[in-house]
């Protein structure tokens, strides 16, 4: 599945919105439903560092919070001379509640690479015993 200008867009200017001032890495992301609805994130960083919670989980708990289930694509955005891939914990989050969507990686000047989630995380656990949605 190809991402759409609009989706990329969307998680570059939530990026804007990032809280970072320990680490002035600011990061956003933009998931999109089957039914195509756009929900933003960005990373928000707290001086207890393990309170710091990454775009990508922002932007699924607030789709899941809004009632969305079911993804077709997330786009995570840096300001990077590589696009940035999730962490461990949003691969993680990626899987269990997306399943194995295509993720596509962005920087600013317009880099990019889509992975699948299985791709970036080859040995998935959780309630679905390491399979896909």
């Amino acid at each position: 599945m190809s991402v759409s200008e609009r989706l990329i867009a969307a998680a570059v200017e939530a990026r804007t919105r990032a809280v970072a001032p320990y680490s002035s890495f600011a990061v956003g992301a933009a998931v999109e439903s089957v039914d195509g609805a756009i929900v933003t994130g960005c990373n928000i960083e707290n001086a207890s560092y393990g309170l710091t919670i990454c775009a990508e989980r922002v932007a699924l708990f607030k789709a899941v919070s809004e009632g969305i289930r079911r993804f077709a694509h997330l786009v995570v955005a840096a300001d990077t001379a590589e696009p940035t891939p999730p962490c461990g914990a949003c691969r993680q989050v990626i899987w269990e509640l997306c399943g194995d969507i295509p993720v596509t990686l962005v920087t600013l000047d317009g880099r990019r690479t889509t992975h699948t989630a299985r791709a970036l995380l080859p040995h998935p656990f959780g309630l679905r015993g390491g399979t896909s949605r």
